[in-house]
């Protein structure tokens, strides 16, 4: 099998890229005096080309030629400049530009030039830095680290300002078990932003699968791979957020960027011929394509030999699993499994897409964890008084309704969260009643209709007290909930402080002050309030991973349940006391809920 990207050798560069229906392909190297092409040499699916000397850091792309006719699923067009899917670092980020979509059009002076990268020492493979149960803590590296006050200028908004002693001081104060790293490879604007005087500011948007997003990580692999060492040596491990459901060629009306213009066939389509839309984003993978497979495979393969990286987050991920519809049994999953890099490796599914039969929360692989948006919601329901007892128990002790029956000795699957990136922060949660989405441009329709929120009385910012200690109350007692519950936890930048977006739920094109984390505005008692609680998490992991042996509900004196206990709506107190796997040495776990104190409080038995 052909190796495909750049590789510098002992005394030549190889470039091999995969286009089988085209009819020529050129490697582009781009120097002072402009571009050089060379025809490469058709090897199968694959064409190739050899050159002379140690091209690292040389500047490349490709053209290719064939036909033109997108009715007919090809876009071939020697005037477009293609970025190698292969492309690991580039030398400056994607824009959009009319020219990208229009055929005859040269795009030399737009498209990124990829980097010819030097050769490098895999790193040693170590077992994943994350312990099932464990919090993860998910961030956007530019809005996390921009105004930082200790993070010097030149380097916040990038990756390097995780590897801060100040940063890693915050995460290891709230025991963060991993960070997970919203996208970090480079991605292209979506085509209505930039008349509205918007960005991307999530990078759900990318073009180059492995590609670092010059912006944030303009020092390239060494500097991923540099953070990544010292927020490991600070206990913490490293998950990065993927995009393999679609790229930011977007639909008919998209510019040719990389595998538009190489190998169409990697987008899913209709029998007529048409773009299948299962993201919502304009065009979909096709993982029923071994090339689509071994794209995201190999991608994984390099940041986790290159970069140390110890697990992944799926965006949309039935769509790896859709052929077209979704598999259980999928492909991709037992090659993963198969492969001795990434076997090992924390995996986290987004269990739904937008297509067909789309959510599939509980079915990805027993060693998958998955996001549980029903925990999100339920308990969000349980604080605002709009359901009973039992729903919360059943989140609490591991949705075994979701994750199969009761099973002592098992891991829980699930990954408990209250906000994430798409939607509320958790402080908005308690103060929006609705969605305030009026910046983004779209008439407030865009984000979601139904958050399950609400605001104390008064709708945003309040400088009233009693609406103020209201509100606090209520993000303690989720919290308390949250850290509180068997599964992996997920908190979100910010949240353990306070952070607000002023109502936007979907803020991916504020790339400012609504979404950046304003670290000068904290709540250092809700901070230290999160770190005790993680803290005490943190020292009895085992006893919140696993689905416990032996679990009692109990009433405030200490009695079973009764049926009517159970239905009662009026925040009376109950318990949940669940005994340790045996052997583990740990003491019993008891968890006391009161919603008409707003209570959580977690004990441990000797």
């Amino acid at each position: 099998m052909t190796v495909l990207g750049a590789e510098v050798g002992a005394q030549s560069t190889r470039f091999a890229v995969r286009s089988p229906h085209a009819d020529a392909v050129w490697l582009c190297l781009f120097s002072r005096d402009g571009e050089t092409r060379h025809v490469m040499e058709r090897q199968g699916p694959d064409w190739v080309i050899e050159l002379p000397g140690n091209l690292a850091g040389a500047l490349y792309g490709y053209r290719a030629a064939g036909e033109w006719s997108p009715t007919h699923r090809h876009w071939f067009d020697p005037a477009k400049l293609l970025v190698d899917p292969y492309a690991v670092e580039l030398d400056r980020r994607f824009r959009q530009d009319p020219r990208l979509a229009m055929f005859g059009e040269d795009t030399a002076d737009i498209v990124p030039r990829a980097i010819v990268p030097a050769p490098a020492e895999p790193l040693p493979q170590e077992p994943p830095q994350f312990t099932t149960g464990g919090l993860v803590y998910e961030l956007n590296v530019r809005a996390f680290t921009i105004r930082h006050p200790d993070v010097p200028e030149d380097v916040r908004g990038t990756v390097a300002a995780l590897a801060h002693p100040s940063v890693i001081a915050h995460l290891r104060k709230l025991s963060v078990g991993a960070v997970e790293l919203m996208p970090i490879v480079a991605w292209i604007d979506e085509r209505h932003l930039p008349p509205l005087g918007l960005v991307n500011a999530w990078g759900y948007n990318p073009v180059a699968m492995m590609a670092l997003d010059p912006g944030l990580c303009p020092g390239g692999v060494a500097e991923l791979r540099d953070t990544v060492a010292a927020l490991h040596a600070g206990g913490i491990g490293v998950l990065l957020d993927v995009v393999f459901n679609h790229s930011g060629e977007s639909d008919v009306e998209g510019g040719v960027l990389s595998l538009r213009g190489l190998d169409n066939a990697a987008y899913a389509h209709a029998p007529d011929g048409t773009l299948i839309n299962d993201t919502g984003c304009g065009n979909t993978l096709d993982f029923a394509n071994p090339a689509v497979r071994r794209l995201a495979l190999d991608t994984m393969r390099h940041f986790v030999a290159h970069c140390g990286i110890d697990g992944f987050r799926f965006d949309l991920a039935p769509v790896m699993a859709r052929g077209p519809g979704f598999d259980p049994a999928a492909p991709i999953f037992a090659e993963i499994e198969d492969d001795p890099l990434l076997a090992d490796r924390i995996l986290i599914a987004e269990p739904w897409d937008i297509g067909p039969d789309g959510y599939h929360l509980g079915d990805f692989p027993a060693h998958w964890l998955e996001w549980n948006d029903r925990f999100r919601d339920d308990v969000r329901r349980f604080w605002k008084g709009e359901t009973g007892i039992g729903v919360l128990a059943t989140r609490l002790a591991g949705s075994s309704d979701v994750f199969g029956p009761h099973q002592p000795h098992s891991d829980c699957r699930s990954v408990n969260f209250l906000a994430a990136h798409d939607g509320f922060t958790l402080a908005d949660v308690v103060s929006y009643a609705r969605r305030h989405n009026e910046a983004n441009g779209e008439q407030n329709r865009d984000g979601h209709g139904e958050n399950f929120s609400w605001n104390n009385g008064v709708e945003g910012p309040s400088a009233d007290p009693r609406v103020l200690a209201a509100r606090k109350e209520d993000i303690k007692a989720l919290l308390g909930t949250l850290f509180a519950s068997t599964g992996t936890i997920m908190l979100t930048a910010g949240d353990e402080f306070g952070r607000s977006q002023m109502g936007n739920n979907n803020a991916y094109c504020q790339d400012n002050a609504i979404s950046w984390v304003d670290w000068d505005r904290r709540d250092p008692e809700l901070e230290d309030y999160v770190a005790d609680l993680s803290a005490k998490r943190h020292s009895r992991l085992r006893s919140f991973a696993r689905f416990p042996e032996k679990v009692q509900w109990l009433t405030a004196a200490g009695k079973p349940m009764t049926i009517a206990d159970w239905e009662d709506r009026n925040g009376h107190t109950f318990i949940y006391d669940a005994e340790p796997e045996e052997g583990t040495g740990e003491g019993e776990l008891r968890v006391e809920i009161c919603r008409a104190r707003h209570l959580v409080r977690i004990d441990f038995t000797a």
